[in-house]
């Protein structure tokens, strides 16, 4: 069973990274991942299947810095308006308490004036979490040495009693010492302190910084299942015919609905037992154009990587850089065959299903996942019976006949005192008893879809 995990990442650019942030959500489906350094105009569009995008892109003109928030539609959640000057973001989610993230960036050369820091904090409902990358260094925060950025965070979190949930490991990477250090802090309200563990992960995904793991502790995480479906082009028609017998015994019976009870138990007993059933699970976010090669060169990127961090020699650095390079080439190759492949399937001769059908599978689309919660008078709902019956009360009071015009109304009520009188001595045909060439007709015409007791 997975808990609730934030995680937060310096990406250096969004989009190009789209692969690796799928990666991250099907493996440990985070409740929220924050990026900085997204690189992102403010016309770029950048979506996420089942994630809503809370973005502050950087006003330089061109694509540079940025700070995101990637929310799942899995956990209620709001936007807070934040009314400063310094790249932040902030979102209130139900983990399964309300607590309000905050992602901040602080650029390395910028002059950063400590109040709009403590007007930051008192924008913030409490309980809050911060997760900053200050690009100072302090002891605190496991650095080995101390600037004058690492010192005004110190005041900081002083000043406003928070607490830090760092472990002493190391969040970024320089290159050109191949040295590590930790310019990633997370600060939190004193009452969230007990309740979460840091984490940092051991790749930098083809990033300078690692990625960090927020996860709540002692509060297990319910994953959404689909239903199950039977697979129909795998049944054996064979078998399921010979265990699905309708005998005597099971129609004797007076009262019709004991009859059909028991003919439904055998049909389903038969199913059961000779029909595949579908997985549970929802789909991945799916990459169509991921393949073996693309697998094994990151593989392979991995292992240069542990064996430059456990001995970081040049020589170790220059097979990490290599393995790098070629892993990125293969993914963009195979990204681009992918795509000439698709393409070259579409003509003048193909169908529009088969046509859509190709354009979401380049896309990597599938259905949708069903709804998560629903709010009603203020207040989550995530039961599913209980979604079930405020989704009917909506479209019942939809239906209301106070919903009509007063002229239909008027008019409504009037037929309605009318007696109804159906007699007739005629032979119609939908008066006469129902053959079995009508029923088997009846049945030719179905898909693998039936309406459930109330249809």
């Amino acid at each position: 069973m997975l808990m609730d995990t934030l995680i937060s990442w310096n990406c250096r650019g969004f989009r190009n990274k789209l692969h690796q942030i799928k990666d991250f959500i099907n493996e440990f489906h985070p409740v929220c991942i924050a990026f900085q350094e997204t690189y992102l105009k403010p016309g770029d569009e950048a979506k996420i299947k089942r994630h809503s995008l809370v973005r502050r892109d950087c006003n330089s003109g061109r694509a540079s810095g940025g700070v995101a928030f990637l929310v799942s539609h899995d956990h209620p959640s709001s936007i807070i308006p934040l009314h400063t000057n310094l790249q932040a973001v902030a979102v209130r989610i139900a983990v399964p308490r309300l607590v309000t993230v905050c992602f901040l960036y602080l650029p390395p050369n910028a002059t950063i004036d400590r109040h709009d820091l403590d007007r930051l904090v008192t924008e913030l409902p409490t309980p809050f979490i911060i997760i900053c990358d200050f690009n100072g260094h302090n002891p605190l925060g496991g650095s080995k040495n101390v600037n004058s950025r690492g010192r005004q965070i110190v005041e900081f979190i002083s000043d406003h009693s928070l607490c830090l949930l760092n472990n002493g490991e190391h969040t970024y990477f320089h290159l050109g010492s191949r040295s590590f250090h930790c310019l990633d802090l997370v600060v939190c309200s004193a009452s969230l302190a007990p309740f979460f563990t840091f984490r940092v992960g051991n790749d930098l995904c083809e990033s300078d910084q690692f990625p960090i793991f927020l996860t709540r502790v002692n509060v297990p995480r319910l994953i959404p299942q689909r239903p199950v479906r039977y697979i129909f082009d795998k049944v054996d028609w064979v078998s399921f015919t010979t265990r699905a017998k309708i005998t005597w015994d099971m129609v004797q019976y007076p009262d019709l609905n004991v009859v059909i009870d028991n003919v439904t138990a055998s049909i389903l007993r038969a199913a059961d037992e000779t029909i595949p059933k579908s997985s549970t699970k929802f789909p991945k976010l799916r990459k169509p154009w991921w393949n073996r090669q693309c697998t094994e060169t990151r593989k392979n990127q991995q292992i240069a990587w542990n064996k430059f961090r456990r001995h970081p020699t040049v020589a170790n650095l220059i097979a990490f850089q290599r393995a790098k390079t070629i892993a990125r080439r293969t993914r963009r190759q195979a990204q681009r065959e992918s795509w000439i492949k698709h393409i070259s399937n579409i003509n003048s001769s193909i169908s529009v299903t088969n046509m859509w059908n190709l354009v979401k599978n380049a896309c990597g689309i599938y259905p949708d996942y069903p709804l998560s919660y629903l709010r009603k008078d203020g207040q989550e709902i995530h039961d599913s019976k209980e979604m079930a019956d405020v989704l009917a009360v909506a479209f019942a009071s939809v239906c209301e006949a106070q919903n009509y015009a007063e002229p239909f109304l008027s008019y409504k009520n009037r037929a309605e005192r009318i007696p109804l009188l159906f007699r007739t001595k005629k032979n119609l045909a939908y008066n006469a008893d129902l053959t079995i060439g009508e029923l088997r007709r009846a049945f030719s015409t179905t898909k693998q879809t039936s309406p459930g007791p109330d249809g």
